[in-house]
């Protein structure tokens, strides 16, 4: 396998650097990799109880939550942009809210891939953010081969 068009979906926790770790070593002057990080729904509901709290603790408190989540995203895409860099590597990135699966497919729709490469679920047991990829929506409708990394853990 050589693909020269790379999307890799990860977010920073063990099981996404795994599939980032992966995407490197496809990493030369000719590939171009574009960073998909997904900021999952269940944020959303970070706001707590309407009836808890009014207008201007809502306001601030989802101004704070907003600002450590771009900082989070920062910090990840910066990591491997630098990473990717360093192997002469094209690299670009993008940042949606939304289902992991829908916004990696509507990723993949946006430009030729050639591989599409994403972390395994985290086993049973293991503590992490309780965002999961719907990989049966996922294969249905991927039209760019997939590469599911194991994680670390198992």
């Amino acid at each position: 396998m050589n693909p020269k068009r790379i999307l890799c979906a990860s977010h920073g926790t063990d099981g996404a650097r795994a599939a980032e770790e992966q995407a490197l070593r496809f990493c030369h002057s000719e590939v171009a990799l574009h960073h998909l990080i997904v900021v999952p729904e269940l944020w959303k509901g970070m706001m707590g109880d309407d009836w808890l709290n009014n207008a201007v603790t809502r306001d601030r408190f989802g101004s704070y939550l907003e600002g450590r989540l771009d900082g989070e995203v920062a910090e990840v895409v910066e990591r491997l942009g630098r990473a990717t860099r360093e192997t002469g590597a094209g690299f670009s990135y993008e940042s949606r809210f939304g289902k992991p699966a829908e916004c990696l497919l509507d990723a993949s729709r946006g430009a030729a891939f050639d591989l599409v490469i994403i972390g395994s679920p985290r086993p049973k047991g293991v503590d992490g953010l309780r965002s999961r990829m719907d990989l049966g929506t996922l294969v249905q409708a991927l039209q760019v081969p997939l590469l599911v990394v194991p994680h670390p853990g198992s």
